[in-house]
């Protein structure tokens, strides 16, 4: 028997209550980085209603159902029917009897009121503008130095500041002593230490091998967030025409599905039909306006100038009317994943449909050349997917290495879209569309576009209104208020309808 000799007792040693730095602290993801923006930014546009806006962007959106008339289409409306899932078109035909009983739609826009917008967006630039120059000059106010209003990323010289400088009276405003940069104080300030002077006759060849620093390295891709803000203009400087949409017509084949609002049910997956295709493609719901309000006749020839993920394209197909759809986009990958949902929804995809009635095309749509050659074309611009950004990580624009990506989104909207009204052929049509609730990339961006053609090319269009016609949707959506908009219409989100964002605008070229 082991004879114990000592007994050690060990306390126990109680953990602590605190909790480690690193679960306290909320670690920033892109989602967390995109919802302070949206707060700042549509906060500022829409006011009161971002609180509604915000709960439905991080609720999970509705889909609709679009029948596929390549497979057992009888079966499928059957099937969604009995489901308790809607045609939309018999909600549109409701909606059309109504308006003949006499209602009177108060929707119609006066185009020349002043838009609430503008303030709006001004007010931010100033704002943004003073965030920017706080940042610069932290304790300009503690020092005595009074920082500029706005900084100045270019470099130049604004010659007119002595005249903006003066009042309504006449009288100059008082001028505000600066303290010259170390440029000016290094040639006119500082004398100079002979001693420290190079003897020639011991050579000067040590002088050049150090380079002296003229700008900090990476300014010159840097943009500032403010800048972004600055793509929205009202003044306009070329001819513009806005006039109402006279004629709205609804594929007669086209067969969609949706449940009536406030109503979250989710649809079936989609079958095989005995066809060997997919019985219905699900999308979201404010996807197929865009398309529908691009008016697709038999006989044209259509271009979808971003084309991927395919669901627009697809409804395009769908109303039977196509002689021929080009399909493009900018990267092969994309392109690939169209393909798949072309081969899944199209019967005899190889034989009826590839490089004959169905083109696909890889290239920037900034660079298509095929001038006057296309009689409708949709245009739906790479944007910042509002609610993409909010629900997931992966390829999200607000990554902060992507910074200079997104705010240059404008730049890249507006190339494309005055390139695709370069394309339309005289009395063309085009759809230009986005799922972002930014008024810059919205009405800002067509408006840059319609500025470019005209100034470059001598090309002039006409908007068309289509709030009349977006009130027959008024049962499934909800739009944006007519004083909010200038040149387009916009599916907001709301929670009993959970669709969009969505903001499309119709522009035609003249002939």
């Amino acid at each position: 028997m082991l004879k114990i000799r000592n007994i050690c007792i060990l306390q126990r040693r109680w953990k602590s209550g605190k909790r480690r730095w690193n679960v306290l602290q909320h670690k920033r993801n892109n989602c967390d980085r995109a919802l302070e923006t949206f707060d700042d930014f549509y906060g500022s546009v829409y006011g009161g209603r971002w609180k509604n806006m915000r709960a439905a962007l991080l609720t999970e959106h509705k889909y609709v159902a679009m029948v596929n008339n390549f497979g057992d289409t009888e079966q499928t409306c059957s099937m969604l029917e009995l489901d308790g899932a809607i045609n939309i078109k018999s909600l549109i035909q409701l909606a059309m009897e109504r308006e003949e009983a006499g209602a009177e739609s108060n929707l119609l826009l006066n185009r020349h009121a002043h838009y609430d917008i503008d303030d709006k967006l001004e007010s931010l630039l100033r704002k943004q503008q003073e965030r920017e120059v706080a940042a610069i000059y932290p304790t300009a106010a503690d020092d005595g130095h009074v920082p500029p209003q706005q900084l100045s990323y270019d470099g130049k010289k604004k010659e007119d500041s002595h005249t903006e400088a003066q009042t309504d009276s006449g009288k100059e405003a008082p001028s505000v002593e600066f303290t010259h940069s170390l440029t000016k104080a290094l040639e006119q300030d500082v004398q100079l230490d002979e001693s420290r002077l190079v003897d020639p006759q011991f050579g000067t060849g040590g002088l050049y091998e150090y380079v002296p620093a003229s700008s900090i390295k990476g300014m010159e891709d840097w943009v500032a967030e403010s800048k972004h803000y600055k793509y929205y203009q009202t003044s306009t400087d070329f001819p513009l025409i806005i006039e109402p949409e006279a004629i709205f017509q609804y594929p007669e084949h086209l067969a969609i599905y949706t449940y009536e609002m406030g109503n979250c049910a989710e649809f079936k997956p989609p079958r095989q039909c005995l066809t060997g295709v997919l019985s219905h493609f699900l999308m979201d719901g404010a996807s197929v306006l865009p398309p529908l309000f691009l008016q697709v006749q038999p006989g044209e020839r259509v271009l979808d100038a971003c084309a991927a993920p395919g669901g627009k394209s697809l409804l395009m197909l769908q109303t039977l009317h196509l002689d021929q759809l080009v399909c493009n986009d900018v990267q092969e990958s994309r392109l690939n994943k169209l393909r798949r949902v072309m081969q899944e929804y199209l019967f005899d995809y190889k034989q009826r449909w590839a490089g004959k009635r169905l083109i696909f095309s890889q290239s920037d749509a900034r660079n298509l050349d095929e001038y006057g050659s296309y009689d409708k074309i949709l245009v739906d611009v790479p944007c910042t997917t509002d609610r993409h950004v909010l629900m997931h990580q992966d390829n999200n624009i607000f990554k902060p290495t992507r910074i200079k990506e997104r705010l240059r989104i404008p730049e890249l909207q507006a190339g494309i879209l005055a390139n695709c009204l370069r394309l339309l052929k005289p009395g063309g049509s085009l759809v230009y569309s986005t799922c972002s609730l930014s008024p810059v990339q919205n009405d800002g961006v067509v408006h840059m576009a319609l500025q470019k053609v005209f100034n470059e090319h001598g090309i002039t269009a006409r908007i068309k209104d289509l709030s009349q016609h977006t009130a027959l949707f008024s049962d499934i959506y909800r739009f944006e208020q007519p004083k909010g908009l200038k040149y387009g219409q916009m599916v907001l989100p709301y929670l009993p309808a959970n669709f969009g964002p969505m903001y499309f605008s119709k522009i035609t070229r003249n002939s």
